[in-house]
């Protein structure tokens, strides 16, 4: 169990470092689409779905490798939290296009990623 928490840990250190320069980087335009955001929460599951795949599929990634990966590093690299806390955003500022243009895009594409994912993992 403190492996596993150890690893969850560190995983999502070096996951949530990385979605903080994305978001750093690439959200500087207010009343706009927070790409960094979305970005991360798109190739997240993106790689989520590899992973996972990858994983179930044959054996191929250790269930330490698989919990380092998935719950650690994409777990702290994707974040619903500041997905909800933008969406708030655009509301309380009346932008309701760009509110639905978000969440309804967001979720789609991040459901298709772990779709494309798992049939990424198919070719390993």
């Amino acid at each position: 169990m403190i492996k596993n928490l150890a690893l969850v840990f560190i995983g999502g250190g070096a996951g949530s470092s990385l979605r903080f320069l994305l978001t750093h980087y690439l959200n500087k335009a207010p009343n706009a689409i927070p790409y960094g955001t979305l970005i991360a929460n798109i190739s997240g599951s993106l790689l989520i779905g590899i992973i996972l795949g990858v994983a179930i599929k044959n054996d191929l990634l250790t269930s330490n490798t698989t919990i380092f990966l998935a719950m650690g590093f994409c777990g702290g690299y994707t974040t619903f939290s500041t997905f909800a806390y933008e969406n708030q955003v655009f509301l309380k500022n009346g932008d309701f296009s760009l509110f639905a243009l978000y969440t309804l895009g967001s979720i789609a594409l991040g459901v298709a990623a772990v779709f494309l994912g798992l049939w990424v993992a198919r070719l390993f």
